[in-house]
């Protein structure tokens, strides 16, 4: 695309002056603006936020909230769809674009507040029952990026276990080709006829309070929003549930989208809870509880033997997977292929129903009876029947229902004296070229080692090829005669080769040792 006429034709001054300046100066930068549309994809659309087709803009909302408009008039009479945004960077912004394009093109437009979590427009979705729902957000992203997602639901849904949750192909395949139909944002018509302000947050608080007992509980605990947009939401869950200590990280507890206390915004990421810890050390806390930004995800850490400990993404699944299967006596626990395979024994073990998933919520949601999915990346969907997707705020809220009742430390093992130790950990390596990872998996496929930790490796699956009944995805699966399990597979998201090791073992000691030799062993087949 030529940049001057993007600049012709973009609606946003600020955007505007910065392209036509990189003109002027002929700047090699233009290159990386220029590079191609921002892709909009089953996750939608993520990028870093600047001027140009290549990014997070007015100018590619406008055209966005375009495209979807004529995929959900091509479908429906008047869609039904909410829109909502986080705290980050022209949030607000993109929000306010995507509701008045999404009105100007016949669409019945629900406008809530800003600067809600996630998982609020998810349960918006189906409580309010929308044909679709926007949520600006990038998620646990850096602070230069934003990103818009959308979720199906209401007439253009197959059924209910499909609506509130992320989109699928082919409509997101359908939606990107009438956004390339969409034509200059500033000829793009935008109205505030058909934009109803509606907020559902009393309803959702409702909801999730009614999720556990509520009583008393003197259980003092340490929250962070990691500057996002849940801080609010989850203090007020809790203590209408009868949590009367909860006690907010003070510098991590406004929204704030440069995240100035942690180099990046994901509680997973290394030193991301120093000051949550620090503050559970003050306060004599017992659980920490973490949102990423926007609230769909949560960490957690206990102190065991006299130190914080973060729970791992599968351990935390664990937890939840055993307490949800103790309350129901019917239906299906559901988690991503890279997960562990422990809530699968949980499942068995309580006669109910088990189904694996390609990674991503967009495939957990759409479980037909799901009780409780997971995936390993703090991702937990503890209310299916009102919010089909991950939602850290009724995650937290369920552990901490669950942490009042008995140490976290003594459930974990007693879960592993039950079903054996299932540990797990990452192994993730940036690659600058997307070849790079591809050339890398046909490698190990190629070249696989016969044995990890002394096992001899009896079965390899080409996950293209289709894994446990499921879709083919890129990927590779490698089991030991001990049940060790090794899948590698290429970041959906970033430019990643991501690794997730599974042992499972007679003690969390033994399965630890093990696991620090396989962790070895892998990344000296791959090199690295």
């Amino acid at each position: 695309m030529n940049p001057q006429d993007w600049v012709d034709h973009d609606p946003d001054p600020t955007t505007r002056a910065e392209i036509q300046e990189l003109i002027d100066a002929a700047s090699p930068a233009l290159a990386e603006r220029f590079a191609g549309p921002l892709e909009f994809g089953t996750a939608g659309l993520r990028g870093p936020i600047a001027g140009g087709e290549s990014a997070m803009n007015i100018a590619t909302v406008t055209r966005a909230s375009a495209g979807l408009g004529a995929w959900l008039l091509s479908k429906v009479s008047r869609p039904k769809v909410v829109v909502s945004c986080d705290a980050r960077h022209r949030s607000a912004d993109f929000q306010r674009a995507t509701a008045e394009v999404l009105a100007a093109a016949g669409c019945e437009v629900i406008l809530l507040p800003a600067q809600l979590p996630t998982p609020v427009t998810a349960f918006a979705v189906r409580h309010l029952g929308a044909d679709a729902g926007v949520m600006v957000t990038a998620s646990h992203n850096p602070p230069q990026d934003n990103g818009y997602k959308v979720y199906l639901g209401g007439r253009v849904v197959a059924g209910d276990n499909e609506a509130g949750v992320q989109l699928i192909s082919p409509a997101d395949k359908e939606i990107a080709a009438l956004i390339a139909e969409a034509g200059w944002a500033d000829e793009v018509p935008r109205s505030t006829d058909g934009v109803t302000p509606v907020d559902v947050l009393d309803d959702y608080l409702a909801r999730a309070v009614s999720l556990v007992p509520s009583e008393d509980r003197d259980l003092p605990i340490v929250i962070t929003a990691m500057h996002g947009v849940g801080g609010e939401v989850l203090r007020t869950v809790l203590e209408r549930a009868g949590f009367t200590r909860v006690i907010p990280v003070a510098e991590q507890f406004a929204p704030d989208p440069d995240f100035p206390t942690v180099a990046f915004p994901n509680p997973e990421e290394d030193g991301a809870l120093d000051l949550a810890i620090a503050t559970a050390e003050r306060e004599g806390a017992r659980l920490i509880l973490a949102l990423d930004p926007d609230a769909d995800r949560c960490s957690v850490a206990v102190p065991i033997d006299g130190r914080w400990v973060q729970l791992t993404g599968d351990q935390v699944g664990g937890l939840l997977g055993e307490d949800a299967a103790r309350r129901h006596d019917a239906g299906t626990l559901a988690s991503s292929i890279v997960s562990s395979r422990l809530l699968a024994r949980i499942a068995e073990h309580h006669g109910l129903d088990f189904q694996p998933t390609l990674t991503g919520f967009k495939w957990i949601g759409r479980t037909p009876g799901l009780i409780f999915g997971y995936e390993e990346a703090l991702g937990y969907c503890t209310d299916p029947e009102f919010v089909r997707d991950k939602d850290g705020i009724t995650a937290c809220l369920r552990v901490a229902d669950l942490a009042a009742r008995i140490d976290l430390g003594e459930f974990l093992a007693e879960i592993g004296r039950q079903y054996g130790w299932y540990v797990t950990a990452p192994l993730t390596i940036r690659m600058a070229d997307p070849a790079d990872i591809a050339a890398a998996l046909e490698r190990l496929a190629a070249e696989a080692p016969k044995q990890f930790a002394g096992s001899n490796v009896f079965r390899i699956d080409d996950l293209s090829l289709g894994y446990l009944g499921l879709p083919g995805t890129p990927g590779l699966a490698m089991v030991t005669d001990a049940d060790d399990r090794i899948i590698a597979r290429p970041s959906g998201t970033e430019p990643k080769l991501k690794c997730y090791l599974e042992v499972v073992a007679s003690s969390q000691e033994e399965g630890r040792a093990r696991l620090e030799v396989i962790t070895r062993e892998l990344a000296e087949a791959l090199g690295v």
